[in-house]
């Protein structure tokens, strides 16, 4: 009975906890997480997007080293059109100065979009170091 009382106060506990890696659920029609994935990185916020000509195009911060290679696209399925999330995978140490950021850009075909879809951006929004 001890166990179960226990059991029963972490899981009502256990969403006040802060965790180290960022999950993404996807639930069903019920409201209950059906699967969970880790991504991988950290949400980047950008400056600017647009999404025209069958590409996604990017600016996010950069110190002076930031590559397209540094930055990983996840798109995801939603009853709206998919949704692209960009997420950082190598920090820039850089020192240089660049208040534009850096252009990031990916085509439909890398994104494994069929050409013409509609991309929403799920990404924040953060105006560039003046």
């Amino acid at each position: 009975m001890r166990r179960v009382a226990a059991m029963t106060a972490i899981l009502a506990f256990s969403p006040l906890m802060s965790a180290c890696a960022v999950v993404d659920r996807t639930t069903g029609g019920s409201g209950l997480a059906q699967t969970a994935e880790v991504l991988p990185g950290q949400v980047e916020p950008v400056h600017a997007a647009a999404i025209a000509r069958d590409e996604a195009v990017f600016w996010v911060t950069s110190n002076g080293c930031t590559a397209k290679e540094d930055i990983t696209p996840v798109v995801r399925a939603s009853s709206e059109g998919p949704i692209i999330s960009l997420r950082r995978i190598k920090q820039d140490r850089c020192r240089e100065s660049r208040p534009e950021g850096a252009e990031v850009r990916w085509s439909f075909e890398e994104l494994g979009l069929a050409p013409g879809s509609r991309l929403s951006v799920e990404n924040p929004y953060q105006l560039p170091p003046t």
